[in-house]
Formats: structure tokens, sequence, C-alpha cells
């Protein structure tokens, strides 16, 4: 392969100004003094995503990708990891040097590795908030640290199918609920939020007085109005600025091959983007 002047990679996703991958990725850069190296957005739909990846070059190591891009991606690349296959999302691409494009879903391990870094191994039960795209990776995630059932705490008799299917998909036990009892979920052991800015601001006043774990997936506005009470009451918290950077802490590994990549860095980087804004 010949010598490159620099490696490029970049967020795409439509809308994109908000995303803080580039600001994770380039922090990492600076940390392993990759300073040819070069981290951009796109705004890009799934429309124009197919013209995209014909302009790329060679000079593309990789790319990450968020709404709407996920699946919208699949028929697009040449291999798929068996994570990204088993939620149908792909969030990270990588260009190898014989010329393949890669697929993987940072998303799952990100989670793990999120909830691990706050001393989170196993829980032998869970709650899921939401039924959207996030709670397909969440079911993933509790695939691997969950020994018993899951409560996935839903609005529609649509949504509720989709998440039976993915419990029977990803082999995990799911009991459906009813969005009207979601203050029910709060005594789980785990409780993984994962829906939009303002859905669970109504059950803050219904925090227990001594909740365990709180996995609240939104970064901005942060706290949200349940982490803040979850927090305040004693409980422990992890954010979603906790997820963001262990997927992209993936995602620098398999696009730049240089591993660890700079947690602390990336977070410090994060934090400061944040109170910013």
């Amino acid at each position: 392969m010949e010598n490159l002047r620099y490696r490029r990679a970049a967020v795409l996703g439509s809308p994109i100004a908000h995303s803080l991958s580039p600001v994770l990725h380039r922090a990492a850069y600076a940390e392993l003094g990759l300073t040819d190296w070069v981290y951009e957005r796109f705004e890009v739909d799934e429309a124009g995503l197919p013209g995209f990846f014909e302009r790329l070059g060679p000079d593309w190591a990789g790319l990450s990708l968020t709404m709407p891009l996920k699946r919208a991606v699949i028929p697009l690349i040449d291999e798929i990891s068996e994570t990204a296959a088993s939620v149908d999302a792909v969030n990270t691409v990588v260009f190898t040097e014989d010329g393949r494009r890669v697929g993987d879903n940072t998303d799952v391990p990100g989670m793990v590795a999120a909830l691990r870094e706050h001393g989170i191994e196993q829980v032998d039960s869970a709650a899921v908030l939401g039924a959207g795209a996030t709670a397909s990776s969440a079911l993933a995630a509790l695939a691997r640290i969950c020994t018993g059932e899951v409560v996935a705490y839903v609005r529609s008799a649509a949504r509720a199918a989709e998440m039976r299917q993915w419990g029977e998909r990803l082999d995990v036990e799911v009991r459906i609920a009813d969005w009207a009892d979601a203050a029910e979920a709060l005594r789980a052991p785990l409780v993984i939020a994962t829906t939009p800015a303002g859905t669970t601001d109504a059950l803050a006043t219904a925090v227990p007085e001594r909740p365990a774990t709180l996995f609240d997936v939104l970064y901005e506005p942060w706290p949200t109005a349940l982490a803040a009470r979850w927090s305040m009451v004693g409980g422990a918290v992890v954010g979603g600025l906790d997820l963001l950077v262990h997927q992209a802490v993936l995602q620098v590994e398999q696009m730049t091959g240089r591993a660890p990549a700079p947690v602390d860095a990336m977070r410090r980087a994060g934090e400061k983007a944040l109170a910013e804004r």
C-alpha cells in the first residue's frame, strides 16, 4: 500500500452538528501522537450514503455512523461482526488495507465497558425504559451481564412485540410491562433508560430511597431529572458520556490499530466540550 500523507476518519449522520465524536477522536489522536490523522463530521442521510461511499479514497481508515445510518450501511459493507449482526446495527466501519469494508457495533461492548467501569460486572435482573434502537443494544449488552429477567417498559403493542423479538433473538428473558407502571422499574438492580430527552423526567419523584444503578444513555442535557434525583439519594449513575467515550475508544482502536486508546483524555475532552455548550 502506498504511503499516505494522512489518514482520514469521520462521523456520518443526520442531524450531525451536535455530535461529540470529533472531539473524542481528535483528543485520542493528539494523545497517541497521530498528528497526521484527521477526523471530521458530515451530514449524510440514507439516500446520500451510497454516493458518499463511492467517493471515498484510499486515505480513509474508518467511519463512525449514527442515526439514521446504522442499518442503511449494512448493504454497503463486505463483512459484519457478530455483535453488529445480532442487533442489525453498524456504528463503525473500518477500511482494511486489502480494500474491504468491515462493519462492527461498538455500542454494545461500550455499554458493558461503561458499566464495568462503575463496578457492574453482573446483575441478576434489570429493567429497560424504552423500546427504540438503543433498547436493542441495551438488551444485547444485558445478554452478556444479566443472568435473569429483563423487564422492558414500553408504550405500545408494536413496541412490545419488537422487544419480545429482540429478546428471543438475543436469548434474553424479556417480560413486557406498560409504561404507565415505569415507576416500578426504579427498584431493579440495574435500570437502563434509553428514551429521548424529557421522557423520564416525571419518574424522578418516584426514585426509591436506596436505588441501585441507573444507566441513562443521554449525555445532553445532563444530568437528566431522573439522573439528578437518583444521584441525590445516593444511587450509582452511569451516563451517556460514559457510553459515548467507551464506544469511541473501541472505534479509535479499530481504526488506528493503536491500543489502548486514551480513555481519560477522551472523557476530559468530552466533558469540556459539553461544559462549553
